[in-house]
């Protein structure tokens, strides 16, 4: 039961990935201002959340079972909240589906449509992949253009509504059909960008656009998406973009690589953490040597 002042978050699909890390960090908070009610279809799949929430679970996190496909489930989940007050949900369920939109069976696509639940304030995780698509990924950027064009039209009737943007993230479950075509088909052109660009759920995690007083409609998790998504509309046509992405996985097969290292290279932790150090070193080299040659250093 939520304590007085806190605010009462609901959060669609948390038994692993973005919405476990999600629900964990907000529950976890050190000066207790969220009550985390954390959904999932199958409570049998609880056991990684409650292992991660540890000694919240029961505190600052308690659990429910939802599935956003079902409308009885949705009133059952509500009605079981005290007082049906809800401050913040995050609709974070969703399904990915990669391959060849031909090789994909028609009840399979639907699954993907299906998944998107209508959502006070109302923060959804949607993907990169709604702005801009990524060959082999057909199906599911259909999904999230769906998901962020319907938002857009619902932020013009709501004052709060952010969508978070992420980038790739490493998904285990895939099927046999799936693997064969990630691992002889997609995986040999676009590894390089998936290393580059890709985050873990730690990464995507932030209590900014909860925390905002006036949060952003769009909020992109890594920035390295801001160039690529910006071709899309560095002109009318859409052109650019179409062959920017033709070429790159394709065509320019060394060149990528080169770049996408140097891109890896220049964002790593350790060499930010070499230039915080060396800057830091330089700063109190200057402090000592005030008023004289400022002494050169390196790493």
């Amino acid at each position: 039961m939520e304590s007085p002042g806190q605010k009462v978050m609901l959060i669609t699909s948390c038994s692993s990935g973005i919405g476990l890390k999600m629900a964990v960090m907000l529950a976890k908070d050190e000066q207790k201002r969220y009550h985390v009610i954390v959904t999932m279809r199958d409570l049998k799949r609880r056991d990684k959340l409650v292992e991660a929430a540890g000694d919240a679970y029961g505190k600052t996190l308690s659990l429910a079972v939802l599935d956003v496909c079902s409308d009885e489930s949705v009133k059952q989940c509500i009605n079981g909240i005290i007082d049906r007050r809800v401050d913040v949900i995050i609709n974070n369920a969703g399904i990915g589906l990669v391959g060849p939109v031909e090789s994909i069976p028609i009840e399979q696509i639907k699954k993907v449509f299906e998944s998107l639940g209508g959502s006070q304030d109302i923060i959804v995780v949607s993907s990169v992949m709604g702005l801009q698509r990524v060959v082999f990924n057909d199906v599911y950027a259909a999904s999230k253009f769906a998901m962020e064009g319907f938002c857009e039209s619902l932020a013009v009737q709501l004052l709060k509504l952010s969508l978070i943007e992420p980038g790739p993230k490493e998904y285990p479950g895939a099927d046999a059909d799936t693997v064969h075509y990630f691992k002889n088909v997609y995986l040999p052109s676009s590894l390089d960008i998936f290393e580059t660009l890709g985050q873990t759920p730690d990464d995507i995690c932030t209590k900014k656009v909860i925390e905002a007083s006036s949060p952003r409609f769009r909020n992109l998790t890594n920035p390295l998406h801001m160039p690529i998504v910006a071709l899309k509309y560095a002109n009318e046509t859409g052109g650019l973009s179409v062959h920017a992405f033709y070429h790159m996985l394709f065509n320019l097969g060394t060149p990528m690589h080169v770049s996408m290292t140097a891109m890896k290279y220049l964002t790593c932790e350790c060499l930010r953490y070499s230039f915080t150090k060396l800057r830091a070193r330089k700063q109190h080299a200057f402090s000592l040597n005030k008023g004289h040659t400022l002494t050169r250093l390196c790493c």
